[in-house]
C-alpha cells in the first residue's frame, strides 16, 4: 500500500497542439520547472515539468496509440488541474502578467482557499489555491 511519505503517484498527463511553445509557457506563467524532454525539434515526445514536489507529463499531440486513446487537445469540457500555492495572489499576477486568460479572479473561499481559475492558451482550465490537502493528514 503506498503511504503518504512518498514521492507521488499521480501525474496528470497533456497533450498539446505546440507543446515545445507551451513548455515555455507553463514556466513563465505558472513556475513549471522542466525536469526532462524528450523529441525532435519541436516535436515533444515526452516532457515532465516539475512544480515543488509535484509534476505533470506532456507531450506533442500525436496521431499515435496513447493520442488516439486520449484524443484531441481542446474542448470537450471535464479537464482541469488544480495547483496548491502559498500565496494566490503572486501565482494570479504571474499568470495574467504571461497573458493566461483569468476565467474566475481571485476569491477567498469558505473553506479557507483563497484562489483563481484560469486557461492556458491552448484551452485548459487551471486552479491555482491556498487550499493544500496532504494525503497523510486528515481532512
Amino acid at each position: 500500500m503506498p503511504t503518504a511519505t512518498e514521492a507521488p503517484r499521480i501525474y496528470p498527463a497533456i497533450r498539446y497542439r505546440n507543446a515545445a511553445q507551451m513548455i515555455d509557457w507553463l514556466r513563465d506563467a505558472f513556475g513549471f520547472e522542466v525536469r526532462a524532454r524528450y523529441g525532435d525539434g519541436d516535436i515533444v515526445h515526452h516532457a515532465e515539468l516539475t512544480f515543488g514536489s509535484s509534476m505533470i507529463m506532456l507531450g506533442t499531440a500525436r496521431d499515435d496509440d496513447y493520442g488516439k486513446m486520449v484524443g484531441e487537445p481542446g474542448g470537450g469540457g471535464g479537464k482541469s488541474i488544480y495547483v496548491a500555492v502559498d500565496d494566490a495572489d503572486a501565482a494570479y499576477a504571474k499568470a495574467k502578467k504571461a497573458g493566461a486568460k483569468i476565467i474566475q479572479a481571485l476569491v477567498d473561499r469558505d473553506y479557507g482557499s483563497r484562489e483563481f481559475i484560469c486557461l492556458d492558451p491552448e484551452g485548459n482550465v487551471w486552479s491555482f489555491g491556498t487550499y493544500w490537502p496532504k494525503a497523510g493528514e486528515k481532512a
